[in-house]
């Protein structure tokens, strides 16, 4: 062992001073990150022992609520709902990325029809038919009989595979004047509506489950149980909408009108002049029944003013025929 020293201390006194100057730096160096690490090792506190766990008594009444237990249970429902809405977030990205790539699209299928028909009684019971035969149904349906001709509008319901078979056999029904079918895609929405109600459903049970714990007191109970309310109805609504969408997914929607045209028939000669002979005496007779009628209402008021303007307008009549009668005499001598 003193070989071994006496041998590094010549090999060290065998060194330039530059080297024996470096080697005394890095060796200073690593002493000096020694005992740094040793003084941090030294200093750290002792974790504390480990509590055992001590069972709880059996409950005998009503349960006793502290400070501390009450924070603790209101955290867990603040942690529940900033769960819920991360987890709403998460959930409508993961379901939107694996289902638009490759999942296939949901289509929701519209048309609509206007058909005009000389046979509206015959159309009508082959619009039943074709409903029947294609498994669809009037969700709407109203019609109103004219003088011009009967109107018929409906809202069907048809499967979706069934809908052009279905738009075929309703344009065979007469002339067609209006069509227009479109394809509306909701991959998108029905992602983001499953991730909702996925959500709203694991809010509802972790509130459920922070409810039988039985540690709130009365005001946070009833704060608990209406949040649970909303909860539910929220499920409710996002479920009836998922169904909603299902359905536009399955049966197509077709607004479809049936007009019928009526043929007015062609008059001959004398059914024109015994219309044109009936207009004009219809006209006569109503020009005097106007007559008539101007007399009797207002006959007595011209003829009352007729007897009071007679005597002064007799009086100026005559006046004035005496006064021009001599200026006419000297005319006629001349």
């Amino acid at each position: 062992m003193r070989n071994a020293i006496v041998a590094l201390v010549l090999q060290f006194r065998a060194l330039s001073k530059m080297q024996r100057g470096l080697l005394l730096v890095v060796a200073a160096l690593l002493c000096f990150l020694l005992l740094g690490q040793a003084g941090r090792t030294h200093l750290k506190p002792p974790s504390p022992p480990i509590a055992e766990f001590q069972p709880t008594e059996k409950w005998t009444g009503a349960p006793s609520v502290s400070p501390d237990s009450l924070v603790d249970d209101e955290k867990d429902l603040r942690e529940a709902q900033r769960q819920s809405a991360v987890s709403r977030v998460d959930l409508g990205n993961r379901v939107a990325s694996s289902a638009m790539p490759y999942g296939t699209p949901l289509m929701a299928h519209t048309a609509e029809l206007a058909v005009a028909t000389h046979e509206f009684a015959k159309s009508r019971t082959s619009l039943e038919e074709i409903l029947e035969r294609h498994r669809g149904y009037a969700a709407k349906l109203r019609m109103a009989g004219r003088r011009s001709g009967s109107v018929l509008s409906a809202t069907l319901r048809v499967p979706s595979a069934e809908l052009g078979a279905t738009v075929s056999e309703l344009k065979s029904l007469g002339d067609v004047e209006q069509e227009e079918q479109a394809a509306d895609e909701i991959t998108q929405q029905r992602a983001d509506l499953e991730a909702r109600l996925e959500s709203a459903q694991g809010t509802l049970r972790r509130l459920q489950e922070l409810l039988k714990k039985q540690t709130y007191p009365d005001g946070n109970v009833r704060e608990l149980q209406r949040q649970i309310a909303n909860a539910s109805a929220e499920v409710n609504r996002l479920e009836a909408e998922r169904n909603a969408s299902e359905h536009r997914v399955i049966f197509a929607n077709v607004q479809f009108s049936l007009r019928e045209v009526v043929t007015v028939p062609q008059e001959s000669l004398g059914a024109q002049l015994h219309a044109a002979a009936a207009a004009g005496f219809g006209e006569a007779s109503a020009s005097l029944s106007a007559i008539l009628l101007f007399l009797i209402g207002r006959g007595p008021i011209v003829f009352l003013w007729m007897v009071i303007l007679y005597v002064p307008a007799r009086l100026v009549w005559r006046r004035w025929l005496a006064n021009a009668v001599p200026a006419a005499a000297p005319v006629a001598q001349v």
